[in-house]
Formats: structure tokens, C-alpha cells, sequence
């Protein structure tokens, strides 16, 4: 990982709450109101796009422009601008937009920060309940409602002991992935779907032990590790790999035992 200094680290980490800050004001107007949906699917099916996507992500890129000229923006909704600079902010201003034009609260903002090519801050943030999910170097913790916590995954080294997530195993798997997820499903003790990165935020807070997703985008993974990791957490491929930043395949844990006992599983349908 980059080595940066304590004090830059904490600029970075309270510049990443100012940008989920200034995304949780432009989504706020859209949320459970009207919200301005485009398909831009077409003939791969249905994949909603809002006002509210577009409002936080111009935000964001508006307030990095202004604070760090130089650093380079990746985002779902409006693509590059200056990706090999040495600071990349990578995000995905309404992940979970299905869950968004539902009036769910489990869309996230994803907001991660890369440096010489690796991921060093991250965020989750779900805006309607007040919270933020960071992780950086100087550790993971959950920043809501004027109050800061330290977050830590729990331990669970048997899969028959874990409550598991994914999104949405008919939509998001292929017929081998499916499988695999069906196989890990049968073992383990609960599994919840829908919940998009919000899931991802509730095993670094120790309240879920496992998350399998798969045709996941650079976007949807954004500061996924930083928060994870230094949660006491893993991150990988399907494989077992160390997480592509290209996103894919990946599985979120608690505890390394229990990935051991699904990726047994997965690494069947890896790709």
C-alpha cells in the first residue's frame, strides 16, 4: 500500500466524509419522491438510472475539482477524467438504484480513493439512515449520527454458522455461479438478498460473516478493501485471489475459515 503520512491520511479521510456529505444533499431531494428514472438497459435488461445518480455524482466531482485539481475521477454515471493520475476517486453515487426507485433504504453512495494504483480509503455511506462506513490506514469506523464507532468483522469460522448475502442470485449468476451460490446457500445457517454494498458495510460492522457477488464493475467495488480489510476482514476473488479493482467475482468475509469453506464452492464456476 502507498505509504502516506498520519496527517495526510487524516485530511484524505475528512475530505471523504465532506464528499458523502455533499452526495447525501443531492440525493436527498429524489429519495421517496419523484426521482426522474431512465433505462439504460436496453436489450440487456432493465438497469435504472435517476436524477439522484446523476445530482450526487456531479456533487462529488464537483467538490474534488475544486479541493484537488489534480486527482483524477472515475464514476458510473459520467465516466473518466484523468485515471492514471497518481489519486483517483472512484465512486458509484446511488449503488443499489433498484432499491432506490423502491423507496428502500439500502442503496449506498461508493466512494473509494486510489493511489499509484491501489485502493487506500473507502466508504459506504447510506445517507437516509445517517451513516458512513470508512475505511483507511488508520482503521475502519462508522461515523452516524453525530457519533464514531470503530468497526470490527466477528468472528465465524463455520459456514453453517454464518449469515450470508448477495443481491440477487437469479438476475446477478449464470447457471455455474447460481450453482455455487445454491451449494454455499445450503450451508449456511441465513441468507439475505437485496441488499447491494450495504451488506459489504454490515461484515465490517460484524453483523454478517459472508458476501458472494459476481459481474460486479470497477464502481461497485470502490474502497470495498479499505474498509474491509482494516476491519479485520478479507476480500477476494472467487478463487481466492486478492479482489481485482476491475470488480467481477468477488466474495466478502469475516473471517478467513469460513471464505476457506465456501470458496470450496466457488472456485468451481471462477472465471
Amino acid at each position: 500500500m502507498p505509504a502516506l503520512p498520519p496527517e495526510k491520511i487524516s485530511e484524505l479521510d475528512d475530505f471523504l466524509l465532506e464528499l458523502n456529505a455533499a452526495a447525501a444533499e443531492a440525493i436527498a431531494p429524489y429519495f421517496r419522491a419523484e426521482y426522474g428514472m431512465v433505462d439504460k438497459g436496453g436489450a440487456k435488461g432493465f438497469d435504472p438510472v435517476t436524477e439522484a445518480d446523476k445530482a450526487a455524482e456531479r456533487a462529488i466531482r464537483k467538490l474534488i475539482g475544486q479541493r484537488y485539481p489534480d486527482h483524477g475521477v472515475v464514476g458510473e454515471e459520467f465516466g473518466e477524467d484523468r485515471p492514471d493520475a497518481e489519486f483517483v476517486w472512484i465512486t458509484d453515487p446511488v449503488d443499489g438504484t433498484r432499491a432506490f426507485i423502491s423507496g428502500l433504504p439500502l442503496w449506498c453512495t461508493l466512494i473509494g480513493l486510489r493511489v499509484e494504483g491501489r485502493q487506500v480509503l473507502g466508504s459506504i455511506a447510506q445517507p437516509y439512515l445517517g451513516e458512513v462506513f470508512l475505511g483507511s490506514p488508520s482503521g475502519s469506523r462508522l461515523v452516524a449520527r453525530g457519533e464514531t464507532r470503530p468497526l470490527r468483522v466477528r468472528p465465524c469460522p463455520k459456514l453453517t454458522d454464518a449469515l450470508i448475502a448477495t443481491t440477487d442470485p437469479e438476475a446477478c449468476f449464470d447457471g455455474a455461479e447460481l450453482g455455487a451460490w445454491r451449494q454455499v446457500r445450503s450451508a449456511a445457517r441465513l441468507a439475505r438478498l437485496g441488499c447491494d454494498a450495504y451488506a459489504y458495510a454490515m461484515v465490517a460492522a460484524g453483523q454478517m460473516d459472508l458476501v458472494i457477488e459476481a459481474g460486479l464493475a470497477p464502481w461497485d467495488v470502490a474502497g470495498l478493501a479499505p474498509l474491509i480489510e482494516n476491519a479485520g476482514g478479507i476480500v477476494t476473488d472467487w478463487r481466492g485471489a486478492p479482489m481485482p479493482e476491475r470488480g467481477g467475482q468477488i466474495a466478502i468475509a469475516g473471517d478467513r475459515a469460513c471464505l476457506d469453506e465456501a470458496l470450496v464452492a466457488l472456485r468451481r464456476s471462477a472465471k
